[in-house]
């Protein structure tokens, strides 16, 4: 008997060591020819948590399982399961899909460099595990590679969420920086375009503060202004999560107001379809016409927040409500309104690419409206509205939906043009070296030898700004302050599609050498400028040149314009940034002299 205790004893006490012991799991991921492989997906079955290859295709996380399944995955590449043996090193070796396949799984590029090959890429990427997914986008020779290519889209959210987490007084997370979304959310002069043409093109080069020596050559695009009275009809979709997600002021309540400011743009004409997912995936209106405002008012104000988020489900109940009530010649368009946070159904980010993508072709816009805070999934809710065809904005408070949604309702719900992107080739005589400020790339993208640059939509009367620090020839001093100049520093191609036809146009643009000297051209420039200056302290840049916070208050001061309110608040961003940061700086500084 004392023998038997003795026996459940040890049993007992080796049943519990081995399920509290917990083991490192540790490998490497390469392709068939012993290339590392960068931002490789790894599922843990065993927790369901996603985890990512670094720079050199190592991984490493804890696991509470001897013998615990992998599931790996990258795009252009046969997804492997593998099963773990403790703490052994794993080998895992991912085999390119055949060309046929790999071309509809192609990665999503935000530019691109022509004829810059995927050996001379790797140079952009740095040694540590701990990567940026965004990849700022480094110097390039004129010489070597005089074109870049860019994607053209009218998403600003990145700033309304920064403004929410300085509001907040906390750090920026890097990876939230899109720094085109900044300077963009400021639109520049608009200059209308002539008689039937979609585009308007400007340019100037002005100086760049954070380096005395370069300059910057800014291109401004503004897009066609559509008449509201003369609109087609519309069907919009409002597909709105009601999880228990929602359930804080910022979040449901917010989306409340603002569908109800939306809803006052419509016409007798546009209808409106309601689906909601959460407690239930159910359609609560379908395709009522603009003119009952009252009776859609009473279905928004009546949702209340509860259950999972079943957003796999919600998506693809709205767009089957979209087909249904398609409008030919309209626009037909599905509203998601989601702090991101999908937990039954599809959940990473490649499944809900490819559902997305699949509907996309249905001619069917989606537009993206993100909420809240803490578990607001900014990666999610930007790949859905790249990949349908859409745009995409945060609504951080309800001035911000007010903007988004009522004020600016023609730009975020009426597109002039699909698939826009341009083309920018540089004089090497004027420029000798050239780097594109942001619209930056994802790990895996870049270095995705397939990967394609794929235009984004713009809105009617949008304008759009693409920046580039340029590093002067020596011919460039003696033709750049002339007044009246002839010389081209670059030309430009516009690649677009009207909406509904499927014919690629093109435009090519000569950009004159311009430099500002007018007081109010400076003035709007340098407000540009200290945009892109702004993001790039956010982000660490390292292509700031020593430029400290301080040195950006200052040039703020001197540059907004104070009789714009949206300039005055980014001002009172800069100075708490200011304070912000440089406590963190002293806090850092005090760890270093430990």
């Amino acid at each position: 008997m004392r023998c038997g205790r003795i026996l459940l004893f040890f049993s007992l006490f080796y049943t519990a060591t081995t399920v509290a012991q917990e083991f490192y799991v540790r490998g490497e991921v390469k392709d068939s020819v012993g290339q590392p492989l960068q931002n490789v997906q790894i599922r843990q079955f065993s927790t369901g948590l996603l985890f990512k290859s670094g720079v050199w295709g190592s991984f490493g996380f804890s696991s509470r399982f001897f013998a615990d399944t992998l599931q790996v995955s990258l795009r252009g590449y046969r997804t492997e399961k593998v099963v773990t043996a403790g703490e052994a090193p794993i080998r895992i070796v991912l085999r390119a899909l055949p060309p046929g396949q790999r071309l509809s799984e192609n990665s999503r590029l935000a530019s691109r460099t022509a004829n810059m090959n995927r050996e001379e890429r790797k140079g952009w990427f740095t040694g540590d595990e701990t990567y940026a997914d965004l990849l700022e986008n480094k110097w390039v020779s004129t010489l070597a590679f005089p074109s870049t290519g860019l994607s053209l889209t009218v998403d600003q959210a990145s700033y309304s969420n920064i403004r929410r987490f300085i509001s907040r007084g906390t750090y920026v997370p890097a990876d939230a920086v899109r720094v085109e979304e900044i300077f963009n959310y400021f639109p520049t002069t608009y200059l209308p375009p002539a008689d039937s043409a979609v585009f308007a093109v400007s340019s100037r080069v002005s100086p760049c503060p954070w380096n005395w020596n370069n300059h910057l050559l800014h291109l401004n695009l503004s897009a066609r202004k559509l008449n509201l009275d003369s609109l087609p009809p519309a069907h919009l979709v409002f597909l709105i999560d009601i999880s228990a997600s929602m359930d804080m002021p910022n979040r449901l309540p917010l989306l409340q107001s603002g569908f109800r400011m939306l809803l006052s743009n419509l016409r007798e004409k546009d209808s409106v379809s309601i689906v909601v997912y959460g407690g239930m995936t159910a359609v609560l209106v379908r395709a009522l016409s603009g003119c009952e405002k009252d009776s859609l008012t009473t279905v928004i104000n009546g949702l209340v927040p509860g259950g999972a988020t079943p957003g796999e489900s919600g998506i693809r109940m709205a767009y089957q409500v979209a087909k249904q009530h398609f409008i030919e010649g309209g626009n037909n368009r599905v509203i998601l309104a989601t702090d991101g946070d999908f937990n039954v159904g599809l959940k990473s980010e490649n499944e809900l690419e490819e559902l997305i993508s699949i509907q996309r072709e249905q001619e069917i816009y989606l537009t993206c409206l993100g909420v809240g805070m803490g578990n607001y999934k900014d990666s999610k809710i930007q790949l859905l509205a790249e990949r349908g065809n859409g745009n995409f904005a945060y609504l951080d408070q309800e001035k911000e939906a007010e903007r988004v949604l009522m004020t600016e309702f023609t730009k975020t719900l009426y597109a002039v043009a699909d698939d826009v992107y341009m083309n920018v080739s540089f004089d090497p005589s004027l420029v000798k070296n050239y780097r594109l400020i942001g619209f930056d790339n994802k790990a895996g993208a870049l270095l995705d030898s397939l990967a394609q640059l794929e235009g984004g939509e713009v809105g009617s009367g949008h304008t759009l700004t693409a920046l580039f620090e340029i590093e002067p020839t020596e011919k460039f001093a003696s033709v750049a302050y002339k007044k009246q100049n002839s010389d081209s520093i670059a030309w430009i191609q516009l690649q677009y599609r009207l909406p509904g036809d499927s014919v690629q146009r093109k435009e090519q643009v000569h950009i004159p050498l311009y430099y500002v000297y007018l007081e109010q051209e400076l003035k709007q420039s340098m407000f540009m400028a200290s945009l892109a200056q702004f993001g790039m302290l956010l982000k660490g840049s390292p292509f700031l040149n020593k430029s400290d916070w301080k040195e950006l208050v200052k040039l703020g001061e001197q540059v907004v314009d104070s009789a714009k309110p949206d300039q005055l608040e980014w001002l009172a961003l800069v100075r708490k940034c200011s304070v912000l940061y440089d406590k963190k700086k002293k806090r850092n500084w005090n760890r270093l002299r430990r």
